[in-house]
């Protein structure tokens, strides 16, 4: 019989059986999130030695400017970890997200009230997300094929659409769904907590979720236990579409300008994040704090770059080898865990 494996992260119960009450919970919780913590603590340690050297590193300002670049990338991250997590990869985020900014510029400038724009581009993201799932799972296509050619498709329809050019956007109202605050928090920051929320509850606590990781770890063993495998896939490709697009109009009522480059590298910088939080590029394993950890590490990284005058065309190569490093680990821990079984 096949085993199929749901929650990746087990907790050695002889850990937590010393302790009682809170004290178990808070320890249970350490050890289910390790990997994340050690990469909450990274990114600390970057800025603190970075401060060192720029003192602008660890000003309220850049902490700020952290956090609203990172708003985006943990967005499409989120999205890009459901597939993931079901073993498949979707490399056409970043040209789905200048696809649908554009879109929701375009609408704006032909007077479409800031709504309807907004749900224009969610709409246009869900269906390249929902193309990409018929292919991989009802058509049986590689994903990585798949998403490709939704990749160049999305990019070359963005740059019909605009000829290239920049699609300034002058709406107020749709400015404020990013630069707006609820309580005293900024707009971009809400929206990430609730995603973050909502789609780590949904991946720990619902049998939706289980499902999603018994796909990746085990796709035939989860359909022959009755697993709905297609439209397990078809919900992950829809949503990580869906987010990118959410991730474009967060960007582009933030910048309150459309580019058709908009995307450009964001599919490799999400990627990243979900590696480097902990999630395995072979399906089964990941979390929704791994994404935003990961995500934000990435950022913070980028952030470092600029702050030392490294030149900016580096990027790529850091974020490159800082996967690569990533795969490396997962890879020796999925060895030692083998050893140990």
């Amino acid at each position: 019989m096949t085993t199929v494996h749901t929650d990746p992260k087990d907790v050695d119960p002889g850990l937590i059986e010393p302790v009682r009450g809170g004290g178990a919970r808070l320890l249970r919780a350490a050890a289910r999130f390790r990997v994340e913590l050690v990469i909450a603590a990274a990114c600390v340690l970057v800025e603190l030695l970075l401060s060192t050297v720029q003192s602008a590193a660890i000003s309220s300002g850049n902490i700020t400017n952290i956090a609203q670049t990172a708003a985006p990338l943990v967005i499409i991250a989120l999205g890009q970890l459901l597939v993931v997590v079901t073993a498949g990869i979707d490399l056409s985020v970043g040209s789905v997200f200048s696809l649908t900014g554009i879109v929701a510029a375009a609408l704006l400038n032909h007077g479409v009230p800031a709504g309807v724009a907004v749900l224009g581009a969610l709409g246009v993201g869900a269906l390249c997300g929902l193309a990409n799932g018929v292919c991989v799972a009802v058509l049986g296509l590689a994903p990585f094929i798949v998403t490709l050619v939704t990749y160049s498709v999305a990019a070359s329809l963005a740059f019909v659409v605009t000829s290239g050019n920049s699609q300034p956007v002058g709406d107020a109202g749709f400015g404020s769904i990013n630069s707006g605050q609820y309580l005293g928090i900024p707009n971009y920051l809400l929206y990430l907590i609730v995603l973050v929320v909502l789609l780590q509850l949904v991946l720990s606590g619902t049998t939706q979720g289980r499902w999603l990781y018994a796909v990746g770890s085990n796709e035939r063993a989860a359909r022959l236990i009755g697993v709905p495998v297609r439209g397990i896939k078809l919900a992950a490709y829809t949503a990580s579409g869906l987010l990118a697009s959410f991730a474009a109009v967060l960007s582009v009522s933030y910048l309150a300008n459309a580019e058709a480059t908009a995307g450009n590298g964001l599919e490799l910088q999400a990627i990243a994040a979900v590696v480097i939080g902990g999630a395995s590029l072979f399906g089964g394993v990941g979390s929704a704090v791994s994404a935003l950890t990961g995500a934000v590490l990435v950022t913070v990284i980028q952030n470092a770059v600029n702050l030392l005058g490294v030149n900016s065309f580096y990027q790529g190569t850091i974020t490159g080898l800082v996967i690569l490093l990533a795969v490396l680990a997962e890879r020796v821990t999925r060895q030692s865990r083998g050893r140990g079984a």
